[in-house]
């Protein structure tokens, strides 16, 4: 017989659960009328998915070697070449505290030059390069060296805010307030990023809730767009499902008869205080799917399962770095964002459109990996090298 331990204040958690179950398994015992799975498999799957490339900002700025302005220049013409139409270039920040992109006036002037050099090239006319700022004098600096979308970053964790721009969650939306009037004047396209929505380096557990909260003032700021990011890289797919539902968390174990799932306990949640499994239904979406996006880090090596599962949930618009460029400076040793092609690799797989070419995607990870010195994150890219002639 199957019952619940609950470790926190809620609702039984039953109902939820089966439903997810019955969504996901549900068969007709009746060979002739039987659920098709593959059908309502595809069904739940989006044709197109648009692919956010992150490497020469997010990814380039957490690499200890700094890279010249030349050679980011030549990654960001390869990523377009390659069929990538969303680029983040770099990001108008303190080269005191982001000493990587000291730079970022230089190479989005030579980049929007680029471009405009190539006026005849309607592929190169369509691609959206974008760029983080975090103030107005950000946003001055990346609108006059010719950027087309700026994007401004949140957290959805008070204590990992306070760490990393120094003020509450409260202070930083009223920061972005100055930025998001200035894109609106300017006609920038604003897209908005939350940290820290499966968990916190610094006080464990995150509310979705919280992260729910911080997406709507993102998304009243007039965000287009908001990138969810489980910046640490410790959620899990059932975790991702609950996130992006909008409910809210209640630890407990379930158990049966038969079995005893203790996955609160695992040791990766625990390193960062993590005590939760599942959640239960309660509230509503506050973000319609089609503006959510996903940024998926690697850490524990979890990015690709936990992105299938937010394609399932409707999401289809990925965040991901080349080359897996980019590490998780909470855990030493481990990798950070997911790598692009490993992503496009799974959509392919998957019958999914991205526009991409995977071999000059390849090519281009290959490319930023012999600058940085080191061999690529991207498992697909090493398993095709292996097997070349």
């Amino acid at each position: 017989m199957h019952h619940l331990e609950r470790r926190g204040k809620g609702v039984a958690a039953g109902h939820g659960t089966n439903r997810i179950i019955r969504r996901w398994l549900s068969a007709d015992s009746n060979r002739s009328n039987r659920y098709c799975f593959e059908d309502d498999y595809k069904s739940r799957l989006p044709r197109r998915v648009k692919i956010v490339e992150v490497g020469a900002r997010d990814g380039l700025q957490n690499e200890a070697q700094f890279v010249s302005t030349d050679d980011k220049v030549t990654l960001i013409t390869k990523l377009v070449e390659a069929g990538c139409r969303s680029v983040e270039v770099t990001s108008f920040v303190s080269p005191k505290w982001v000493p990587a992109m000291a730079d970022a006036k230089a190479v989005m002037e030579r980049i929007h030059d680029w471009r405009t050099r190539s006026h005849h090239n309607v592929a190169k006319q369509n691609v959206t390069f974008s760029c983080l700022v975090p103030n107005a004098k950000g946003f001055h600096g990346a609108f006059e060296a010719g950027t087309d979308e700026v994007a401004i970053f949140g957290s959805a964790s008070e204590a990992f805010s306070q760490k990393n721009i120094n003020c509450s969650i409260k202070e930083s939306i009223d920061r972005f307030r100055q930025v998001a009037d200035l894109a609106t004047a300017h006609n920038i396209p604003l897209r908005g990023y939350v940290s820290c929505v499966l968990g916190c380096p610094y006080q464990g557990h995150v509310s979705p809730s919280d992260v729910a909260r911080v997406s709507e003032q993102l998304l009243e700021l007039g965000c287009h767009e908001i990138s969810l990011g489980d910046t640490i890289g410790v959620g899990t797919p059932l975790a991702t499902v609950m996130m992006l539902e909008q409910r809210v968390f209640i630890p407990y174990t379930y158990r049966s008869e038969s079995f005893a799932l203790f996955l609160p306990h695992s040791n990766a949640l625990h390193r960062f205080g993590i005590n939760y499994l599942f959640e239960l239904p309660f509230g509503q979406a506050v973000v319609e799917k089609d503006k959510i996006a996903v940024h998926m880090h690697d850490t524990f090596g979890q990015a690709l399962a936990n992105i299938h599962a937010a394609l399932l949930e409707g999401i289809s618009t990925i965040d991901s770095s080349v080359a897996g460029l980019g590490g998780c400076p909470y855990a030493d040793g481990a990798s950070g964002n997911v790598a692009s092609e490993d992503v496009v690799y799974m959509l392919h797989g998957m019958g999914i459109e991205t526009g991409i070419d995977l071999d000059r995607l390849i090519n281009a990870g290959n490319f930023i990996s012999g600058v940085i010195g080191r061999q690529t994150r991207s498992k697909v890219a090493a398993a095709m090298k292996k097997s070349s002639p």
